[in-house]
């Protein structure tokens, strides 16, 4: 699936590791500062699925649209977003994305044309479709990105969305993120047809399947999606098959995960893929390192960041509960 073109670009590729190890670093620290009881709520790790964000946003322009879902730190991520206020973000400090309201799950960033996360299963497909059918409206160039689950695959809101979408040949790219597993059920105990794209072909749409943890392989997948998209040929389906490397949130052992598959997918690590496609490109190993000590520190400096960071207002908080009375 990857373009020559694609493989020898070493820019390209140093970027696409670079922010796969950002993602990751974030994830494993902010486990750690769960740990620690400086985030509330739950914690949904996006380990071992980085490629697919990456991928896809690294495919996008700057005028494009994303909506995400309740594991969406690397979606964020993705998307250019700060890590300082991530992690502010994360721990509820009026330095965050959204003044520390939103915590974990209701990251967004109306400025990149990131429309926000969700905790709802499924809900960002029919907020992307509407925002793909207002950009179609008002005549612009913008494609939107919705990133979903194989969970959500079965919510109804997927099939009505999705046909919508297609009926009016929306410029909208439906990434749906197979980790195979719906918080424990796997997919085999949910759908007799385990090809989710197969779905998107039975409403007319450009629908293919793709292996998730091939960072290359996403992007160039992504941008033939556009490309189908800017032609009038949308909307466009990518189901992206992945794992993730534990249990469905922070303190969920993942028990339930066969081990041999799991070994399988971390053998077949979306960071070690990259990093191979980076040095296959011409990288050393001291390159690599330099772009691995820069995302650490970068992470060490938001932690502190946040920490140092200041917990929202209360007045201010009771002022905006009586506006919206």
């Amino acid at each position: 699936m990857a373009s020559p073109v694609t493989t020898q670009d070493k820019t390209l590729l140093a970027s696409l590791y670079e922010t796969i190890y950002t993602i990751r670093v974030f994830e494993s620290e902010g486990i750690k500062l769960y740990r620690k009881g400086l985030i509330r709520g739950y914690f949904h790790p996006y380990t071992g699925e980085e490629a697919i964000a990456v991928g896809v946003c690294a495919a996008l322009r700057e005028q494009d649209y994303i909506t995400s879902t309740h594991r969406g730190h690397g979606h964020c991520i993705a998307r250019g977003a700060d890590i300082r206020k991530m992690t502010a973000e994360l721990l509820g400090r009026a330095t965050g994305y959204c003044r520390g309201r939103g915590g974990s799950m209701h990251i967004a960033d109306m400025s990149a044309g990131n429309l926000g996360a969700n905790g709802v299963v499924g809900a960002g497909t029919p907020l992307g479709v509407g925002a793909a059918l207002g950009t179609s409206i008002r005549g612009e160039d913008r494609v939107t990105a919705c990133f979903t689950s194989d969970g959500a695959v079965m919510n109804g809101t997927f099939g009505e969305a999705l046909n919508l979408a297609a009926a009016w040949s929306l410029p909208f790219v439906l990434v749906v993120e197979n980790n195979q597993y719906a918080v424990s059920t796997p997919v085999e105990q949910t759908t007799r047809e385990l090809d989710l794209y197969k779905r998107g072909q039975g409403m007319g749409v450009h629908s293919v399947g793709i292996d998730g943890n091939d960072v290359v392989t996403v992007y160039d997948t992504m941008q033939d999606a556009i490309g189908r998209c800017q032609a009038g040929e949308g909307p466009v389906m990518i189901e992206c098959r992945t794992f993730r490397h534990g249990g469905h949130h922070v303190n969920d052992p993942g028990l339930y995960l066969p081990q041999d598959k799991l070994q399988h997918y971390l053998e077949h690590d979306p960071l070690t893929v990259a990093r191979q496609y980076l040095m296959d490109a011409g990288a050393t190993e001291a390159e690599v390192a330099d772009i691995d000590a820069r995302v650490e520190a970068s992470n060490e400096d938001a932690i502190a960041f946040a920490i140092d960071s200041p917990e929202p207002d209360l007045a201010e908080f009771l002022e905006e509960v009586e506006a919206n009375e």
